[in-house]
């Protein structure tokens, strides 16, 4: 007799033993999926913040080779406004030395 109350203790821990097993397997598998979902979102977040890192990058891209497009415009016009000034005063000492020359015919 004592054997057999000795193989039921043991199978009554054995049973509760399993019965905890059986619970934290299924929190286990709870949790599994529970870690599934984070991982997704946080993969979709990743997804989103990539695509929008290149949206940013291709936009970056536009805008130097816009503002570099306008430097060059400003130093084209700079250098034009230069050479029409250096005309202008060309033509002023010019017009200058030709009224100095009619002033010497007059007199």
């Amino acid at each position: 007799m004592k054997n057999f109350e000795k193989k039921e203790t043991n199978l009554n821990l054995l049973i509760n033993k399993l019965g905890k097993l059986n619970i934290s397997y299924s929190q286990s598998n709870f949790n599994n999926k529970s870690l599934e979902k984070e991982r997704d979102l946080i993969k979709s977040e990743k997804d989103k913040l990539e695509k929008k890192n290149l949206e940013i990058l291709r936009e970056h891209k536009y805008l130097k080779e816009r503002v570099n497009k306008l430097e060059k415009e400003l130093k084209s016009k700079k250098e034009m406004e230069k050479k029409f000034n250096d005309d202008i005063n060309d033509l002023n000492q010019e017009t200058q030395s030709l009224v100095e020359e009619i002033d010497k015919w007059q007199m």
